[in-house]
């Protein structure tokens, strides 16, 4: 067994992959960051990891193309060993009612987030280490049917779907495969294009009543990756403060 685990993060430079990652290498994990185009905020992230004396390198990669997600594990192997975690935090988002939805944004959600996530699903499969953990994101959405969310609720359906297929496919090997889904969480993503009005009513509804934050959702991945959290699997776990 390696002295050093290794995360790949998709999703790294920004938000709640972000945070992952960099709660995932402080716990001792070598950090392979994921990016599709914000090059100087993965840096970032593995500048913030290797100053704290951790281990991480960046790698750019469109999670639906699955020669540039190979290359990712590949880098993850070659530069550190193996894998050991996969935390899939990449996703898109477009809000519209499904009457004025524009068909483009459907085909772009589809794409990142259920292509997306079988093709590093798929990887995770065929690479990880037994023994591992494969954490994916959902959204509380897909039950609280806010109006406006159709599409990528519908996209994030599927992601569970594939989620506790594949925790029963990997039976036999010691990896747990479970969903995260997150409530209304103060991440750029959530917040963009959202008045002051509509986030503050947003932050109200939990009976927690605040809005959660990359470092709440952080650590309910660090805990489905770690030992103590390795006996939930094939589960999707609502990170949402109580929102119902």
């Amino acid at each position: 067994m390696p002295s050093t685990k290794v995360a790949v993060v998709t999703g790294g430079s920004r938000g709640i992959g972000r945070a992952a990652a960099e709660r995932l290498a402080a716990r001792g994990y070598a950090v392979v960051v994921g990016y599709a185009g914000g090059q100087d905020a993965a840096e970032s992230v593995v500048a913030a990891i290797t100053g704290n004396g951790g281990q991480a390198v960046a790698a750019r990669a469109d999670v639906a193309d699955e020669t540039a997600v190979a290359a990712v594990f590949d880098l993850a192997e070659q530069r550190f060993g193996g894998v050991d975690a996969v935390v899939h935090a990449a996703g898109r988002m477009a809000l519209a009612p499904v009457a004025e939805l524009d068909l483009a944004d459907l085909d772009g959600i589809l794409r990142t987030n259920v292509r997306g996530t079988f093709v590093v699903a798929q990887q995770a499969a065929r690479r990880l280490r037994d023994g591992g953990s494969v954490v994916t994101f959902s959204t509380s959405v897909v039950g609280l049917a806010f109006p406006g969310y159709a599409a990528y609720s519908a996209s994030k359906g599927a992601v569970e779907a594939v989620t506790l297929i594949l925790a029963r496919e990997l039976r036999g090997r010691n990896i747990n495969v479970n969903a995260v889904a997150p409530g209304p969480t103060a991440t750029d993503l959530f917040l963009d294009g959202k008045d002051d009005a509509t986030i503050a009513h947003l932050a109200a509804q939990p009976p927690l009543e605040r809005l959660g934050t990359p470092e709440d959702i952080a650590e309910v991945v660090a805990f489905l990756a770690s030992e103590a959290g390795h006996w939930v699997n094939g589960q999707v776990l609502r990170a949402n403060g109580g929102i119902i």
